[in-house]
């Protein structure tokens, strides 16, 4: 995983790190810990879906933030994002709209993507980035029918967006997709720094 960090980070701008961890209160269940054990310069998506300990958990996760060089994105929830000081606001796609009258207060505003014409889209409405799912087969819920790696790097390199492959991601595939544009992962990052590490 550190290594296909560091080859995504170079077709990255400067300010977006080359690996998300994004939470989930079924999947990651201590984030905090994980937190604790990433790289520097790794981002964390904060993904709440209205736990009860959001406040106290989205107030750690920034100071861990701040102190490891970590680059903090809270989902679908700017109060709290201003709350604790986070480095910005990710939009789930149903929700991008928003993204507009928060433009001011944040230094990065990202979203996700489901299709070719949802990323298309981000990029006109100016994101700075979005997570295009799904890359490889996952277990998530959510999760669509894979687009396999060789349809993720062309879209990705046919937009000026910088694109985030979500969905399967590990240490084991992370490589395949690094050149092409960023690497976001739940249970990839788990497996690798978090609890079960």
């Amino acid at each position: 995983f550190r290594a296909a960090m560091r080859d995504a980070e170079r077709g990255l701008p400067t300010t977006l790190p080359g690996l998300f961890y994004l939470t989930d209160p079924e999947r990651t269940k201590d984030p905090i810990q994980t937190a604790a054990k990433l790289p520097s310069g790794t981002g964390i998506l904060y993904r709440h879906f209205g736990a009860e300990d959001r406040a106290q958990q989205a107030a750690r996760l920034s100071e861990i933030s701040a102190q490891r060089g970590l680059l903090f994105v809270i989902a679908a929830d700017p109060e709290l994002a201003l709350q604790v000081g986070a480095h910005g606001v990710h939009w789930p796609e149903a929700k991008r709209r928003q993204a507009r009258r928060w433009a001011s207060a944040f230094a990065l505003q990202t979203t996700s993507a489901h299709s070719p014409a949802a990323l298309r889209h981000a990029a006109a409405m100016g994101f700075d980035a979005a997570f295009l799912s799904t890359v490889f087969p996952s277990g998530s819920a959510s999760a669509g029918k894979a687009m396999g790696p060789i349809r993720f790097r062309r879209l990705a390199q046919t937009l000026s967006l910088p694109t985030y492959a979500l969905g399967g991601v590990d240490g084991k595939n992370a490589g395949r997709l690094a050149l092409a544009g960023g690497l976001a992962s739940i249970g990839g990052v788990e497996a690798a720094w978090g609890e079960i590490a």
